[in-house]
Order: structure tokens, then C-alpha cells, then sequence
């Protein structure tokens, strides 16, 4: 049988169903999806591919899924570091977006971030920034699967001068997105704090009229909570109860400040959390308990954040980093074990995303979102067990390919449809603008 593609590695770790490990073990695609997966010498005499790629002591992984980003924030990479969250974004990321954020800087700042993920074995990224439609386009034309926020905020910006008018901008784009192979859209209000009641109504009633998620920060720092405590006499949490915003549509970020009915009320609403430890500590904000979230059942997935907050968008050191982070905070060395922290970014991801069907892990009939990581450095050496050894010892410089719906994006270190020095060029220039504001 004739195919395109047919991927030899030394493990395929499928990641459903969760830790298994196939040795010796071929990928076989066809019209970008997995068609079969299968021991190497059964797949050799079984079919012909137009391309054969033979991976030696190499793991195949489905793409990681960066389920929360602020893609074009990565020209605000070190801007304005070791401050806590509210003094970060109101003396210093507020005022520089005011002055630069336009469509040139989110399509320079999402091809960075673009470049920078597929680098590193992310092949699906969540986003909320304002133009998601640049940076949808972006996403297409790099081939790269993304979700586009379709942002909400109470105040003027940029993009928009009030709710009313962010909403309707956000249904034009997921108009224009609609049935994308690629692209997907999701509404972004920013946090309960920037977003009142009424325009969070309209969007609960777009949501089951459009069957999209919705992807909102919430709960993360104790100030915010303290703050709607004694405006409102509620915790955020219970006023989007009220509000009918949780749902298995919801994806709740960060959820440092949760408390054991809280968590109960994720579990019972079927709410997605995602999961950002590295920005978390950086910013102070707390500590997400994700132990006691998934033994309550609940979907716990894994992002990065913004580079301006993280500062780097790798999602190898954010698995490590979760999974080392609960076991020291639960006193429980099997919590949250290497297994997990992949299916936190890949499978848990997709299912927060709606997009469970299509990616996230290594089956058949799934779209050909492959990872292939390099073990045969040094510093990966010697190999017990592959998951443990890429969740601990591996880090995102040994991403030695990728591949998007079957089409190769990186190709031994090298990216395919983006152009490195260009980008850096650009990067560089808006360098000089923004350290003058600075």
C-alpha cells in the first residue's frame, strides 16, 4: 500500500491509553492522519511511503498543547521582571501595550512565539491576545494548529472601544474561521476583574449557540479574590456560578485561590482548569491544587502563559515543573507522576479545547500531530523508562522534528515554514522601540 509518510522510532508513547510505551514501533499517514500504528517490521512490508523517516533512539509523542498563551507578548519577553502581578501589568504592561500593541506587533510577536513553540515540540497553542485575527493567520500560514481568543474586556484598547464592539469583532473572526482545518476560535474574556456582568451574559448565550469554549483567567492571586470580596461580597467563583458561566465549556486559568467547596463545583460543572506553574511563581500568585482537583475528577490541563510572565513558552520545563511542584506541595512523591504531566499537555489540553477528536494523542484516525524527541544525548542517558526521561531529564532543545496534520514544520532543528532570521531581524527592531519606553 502506497502513503506518504512512515515514521520508525525507538518508543511511540501514544499517550492514550496513558503510559503506554511501544518499542520498535512505526507511525504510517496518509492525507495527514495516523492510519495505523505498528511494530516497524510489520510496517516495512506492509507499505510504500513517499517519505521514510528512520528516528534511532528517538521518542515519538503527539504534539504538545499549550493550552494558555499570550503569543504576541513574547516582544515583552524580560520587560519587566520580579514584580508582583498587579504592579506588573498596571505600571508596566498595560502602559507599553497602550503604546504598541497594533496588528504589526501581533504578527511579529506571534510569528516569534510561533517559532519558539514549534522549537520545542508544541504543535497546538490557546490564545488570547487582541487581533486574534492577525494572529489566526499567522497560525495558518505556519502551519501551526492554534485556538484564537476572541478577546473581552470592559475598557477601551486598541482593538476595541468597548464590549459591545469586542463581541462583535469576535464573531466576525470566528465567521471567517469557521471550518478551518487549523484554526480554531474561543472567547477570551480577560478576568472577572476587566469584565462585567452583561457582556459575560451575551457570551454565555453565544456558547451553546456556537459550541466554542470559553477561556477566562480566574482566581489567580488572592488580591483579585480579596478585591471582589469587597466590592461584590463574593468570590469570582461564585459570582460566574450565578452568571451560568461554568460549564464543560469553561476553561479557568491559573486557580491558585481555590478552596474544597470550590473544587467541588469545578468537578460538578464539568469546568476545564489550565494549569500555568512557571508564571505562577514567577508572579507570586499561589499555588493551584491540582492533586485535589484531579482526584475530584476534574480535566487539569497545562500552559505556559505569556513570555513577558514565564519567561519562555517550553512546555517540557512547565510538565516538569508541575509534576515537581505537587509532589512538594502534597508532602506525596507519587503525586502527579510523569505519565500525567504528559497527558496534562497533550490529551487533557485537547479535551479542554474541544478538539479531543482531532489531536492530542497518537491514534488512528487522528490528525498527524507528532513530536519526535532526540534521547541519544548524554545528558538523556541511560533510558529505564521514556516518559520518566522526558518529563524529568529532557529539555526542548532535543525536539529534533515536528509535524503538523502530517506536513513537517521542523526538520532536524530547522523550521520548515518560518523564516528564523527574518523574524530575529524584526524582534530586534521592536527591541529598540520598546527599551526606549522602557
Amino acid at each position: 500500500m502506497i502513503i506518504e509518510t512512515l515514521i520508525h522510532a525507538e518508543w511511540i508513547i501514544p499517550v492514550v491509553p496513558e503510559g503506554e510505551v511501544l518499542e520498535k514501533h512505526a507511525i504510517a499517514i496518509d492525507a495527514g492522519r495516523i492510519i495505523e500504528i505498528l511494530p516497524s517490521r510489520d510496517a516495512t512490508a506492509k507499505y510504500t511511503a513517499e517519505s521514510v523517516v528512520e528516528l534511532e533512539g528517538h521518542a515519538l509523542i503527539p504534539g504538545l498543547i499549550n493550552s494558555h498563551t499570550h503569543a504576541a507578548m513574547s516582544l515583552m519577553r524580560g520587560l519587566a521582571d520580579d514584580l508582583p502581578l498587579m504592579r506588573w501589568l498596571n505600571e508596566h504592561i498595560w502602559p507599553a501595550e497602550g503604546q504598541f500593541v497594533s496588528e504589526e506587533f501581533v504578527r511579529d510577536g506571534t510569528q516569534l512565539a510561533i517559532a519558539e513553540m514549534l522549537r520545542g515540540g508544541t504543535t497546538c497553542f490557546n490564545d488570547m491576545y487582541f487581533y486574534p485575527d492577525i494572529a489566526g493567520h499567522v497560525a495558518a500560514a505556519a502551519g501551526i494548529r492554534a485556538v484564537v481568543g476572541l478577546i473581552v474586556i470592559d475598557f477601551p484598547t486598541a482593538w476595541a472601544a468597548d464590549a459591545d464592539e469586542y463581541l462583535s469583532k469576535g464573531l466576525k473572526i470566528h465567521d471567517d474561521f469557521r471550518g478551518h482545518s487549523l484554526v480554531k476560535t474561543t472567547f477570551a474574556p480577560h478576568a472577572p476583574y476587566t469584565v462585567s456582568d452583561g457582556p459575560l451574559e451575551s457570551i454565555r448565550n453565544y456558547i451553546n449557540e456556537l459550541n466554542i469554549p470559553i477561556h477566562m483567567h480566574l482566581h489567580e492571586t488572592q488580591h483579585e479574590v480579596n478585591e471582589a470580596v469587597e466590592q461584590q461580597g463574593k468570590r469570582p467563583i461564585e459570582r460566574l456560578a450565578e452568571l451560568n458561566i461554568l460549564s464543560p465549556y469553561m476553561m479557568a486559568i491559573h486557580m491558585t485561590q481555590l478552596n474544597d467547596e470550590e473544587i467541588k463545583l469545578i468537578a460538578e460543572t464539568g469546568s476545564h482548569i489550565v494549569h500555568c506553574p512557571e508564571s505562577n511563581l514567577k508572579l507570586a500568585s499561589g499555588f493551584c491544587p491540582v492533586v485535589k482537583l484531579i482526584e475530584a475528577g476534574v480535566n487539569v490541563a497545562l500552559g505556559t502563559d505569556g513570555a513577558a510572565s514565564n519567561n519562555d513558552l517550553n512546555m517540557f520545563s512547565e510538565m516538569r515543573t508541575a509534576a515537581l511542584l505537587a509532589k512538594g506541595l502534597s508532602g506525596d512523591a507519587s503525586a502527579l507522576p510523569a505519565e500525567k504531566a504528559l497527558s496534562m499537555a497533550t490529551i487533557n489540553g485537547a479535551k479542554a479545547l474541544g478538539i479531543a477528536n482531532e489531536t492530542g494523542s497518537l491514534e488512528v484516525g487522528k490528525m498527524a500531530d507528532i513530536v519526535a524527541i532526540d534521547l541519544n544525548a548524554l545528558e538523556t542517558q541511560p533510558i529505564y523508562h521514556p516518559i520518566s526521561q522526558l518529563v524529568y531529564a529532557t529539555d526542548r532543545e532535543q525536539v529534533a522534528h515536528v509535524w503538523v496534520a502530517g506536513k513537517q514544520l521542523l526538520r532536524d532543528r530547522q523550521l520548515t515554514t518560518l523564516d528564523m532570521d527574518d523574524i530575529l531581524q524584526r524582534t530586534h527592531e521592536w527591541q529598540k522601540k520598546i527599551s526606549k519606553f522602557r
